[in-house]
């Protein structure tokens, strides 16, 4: 509904009054103030309250363009035109940057501009293989296939992203809470332990002396420890993002055990999915090649699908290319060979992507239960460094003092 500011003449008194009236368009607005024997004179959308025309317009999440893709796609299969699907869109997601996105294409589209266009005017959204599919789409008069086939594929990236996250986020909360309990053992109970051995004129235990030299060197110089941290990590950052540091990065996640094989898999899937869908919407498969390469998100897998190209360009067949690849895993060769010779390339990529992406889903699970383990020993070797460096000497020093005293 959008809040509209109205001027309007009353018709049995004939006065003009002022007020504000909702409606879902500027014409229903009237409809309602004639209904209240009112005669429009003004109607004026009030700033802001209109679903998309804000200014802002930056980079959405996966999950809200995957909520877009399958609203569109379900719209456009049912017959609506684009221009209503568009609209209909913008009224059901919730993120107002993607529906001041919605918003601004509608007005695109209803003025003439083909959608895939609309959508080429925010990039850092739409990347050229999701405009390429649509002007597919468009040219083939098959848009609505084209929408599902979208909206399949950015299902698919965003579950694997999802199981990809999840499995991290239980190691991850295991470290943070080990790392709080050992600071507030260095910080707060090793103080304690060090007057204790003070008060008795003992000497502290090695172990507890290199626990002791870490914990000054973090509470007394927190200020010089943690900037210089900090600093190490934003200059690791700022390597992964050259040209240089982001090619050692990318090699290292298809080459380092023991998630090499996990990376792998999730390049071959995506590689899988998204040439079988720009093949069956019609692309050439240089174009297709090109465009799967830009997908690839490492540069190292991407220097391969290039060099494919220029190899189909030069005449040879896909399935040779991909035996050559030094990274590409053998069963990727073997299926596109078996799609060239029977002719069902776009059936055996689906079928390839989809075996992959249970191949990464059974991987994940895999991850998750040798982590567990990994966690539980790294866990113990922490309380065992506790109980050695900070509980034992207590103790010791009980027994000494009890033995003393006899």
């Amino acid at each position: 509904m959008i809040d509209y500011q109205y001027k309007a003449r009353d018709k049995s008194t004939g006065r003009i009054i002022s007020g504000v009236i909702s409606a879902d368009n500027e014409m229903s607005a009237g409809k309602l103030l004639i209904k209240q024997e009112m005669y429009p004179i003004q109607l004026k959308a009030k700033k802001g309250s209109v679903l998309g025309t804000g200014s802002e317009t930056g980079k959405v999440k996966l999950k809200d363009r995957v909520v877009f893709t399958r609203q569109m796609s379900t719209l456009v299969k049912a017959g609506l035109p684009i221009a209503t699907a568009l609209n209909s869109s913008m009224s059901q997601v919730s993120n107002k940057k993607l529906q001041n996105i919605i918003f601004r294409m509608t007005k695109s589209v209803e003025g003439g501009t083909p959608f895939s266009e609309a959508l080429a005017e925010y990039p850092e959204n739409f990347n050229k293989i999701y405009i390429s599919l649509i002007q597919a789409g468009e040219a083939s008069g098959n848009l609505e296939v084209t929408m599902e086939r979208l909206a399949n594929q950015l299902e698919k990236e965003a579950e694997i992203n999802s199981k990809v996250r999840g499995a991290l986020i239980y190691p991850a909360v295991v470290m943070v809470v080990i790392l709080l309990v050992m600071g507030f053992m260095m910080s707060s109970v090793l103080p304690q332990i060090i007057e204790l051995y003070k008060s008795f004129n003992k000497p502290l235990p090695w172990i507890t002396q290199v626990l002791k030299g870490v914990s000054t060197v973090f509470i007394s110089y927190w200020y010089l420890v943690f900037p210089i941290l900090g600093a190490m990590g934003y200059g690791a950052y700022r390597y992964v993002k050259t040209p240089n540091g982001g090619r050692v990065m990318d090699r290292a996640k298809i080459t380092l055990p023991p998630f090499n094989q996990l990376f792998l898999k999730m390049y071959m899937a995506r590689f899988a999915r998204t040439l079988g869908s720009l093949t069956a919407s019609g692309i050439p498969i240089l174009e297709s090649l090109r465009l799967v390469g830009e997908s690839m998100n490492n540069s190292i897998l991407q220097a391969e699908v290039v060099l494919m190209a220029d190899q189909v360009k030069s005449g040879k067949s896909l399935s040779e290319t991909l035996v050559k690849t030094e990274y590409f895993l053998p069963l990727v060769g073997q299926m596109v060979k078996v799609g060239e010779d029977s002719g069902t390339m776009g059936d055996m990529l689906d079928r390839l992507a989809t075996f992959y992406e249970n191949e990464v889903d059974q991987q994940i699970k895999n991850i998750s239960t040798l982590i567990e383990p990994v966690l539980i020993v790294f866990l113990g070797l922490m309380v065992m460094l506790i109980i050695i460096g900070i509980l034992f000497p207590v103790y010791s020093l009980v027994g000494q003092d009890l033995s003393g005293g006899k």
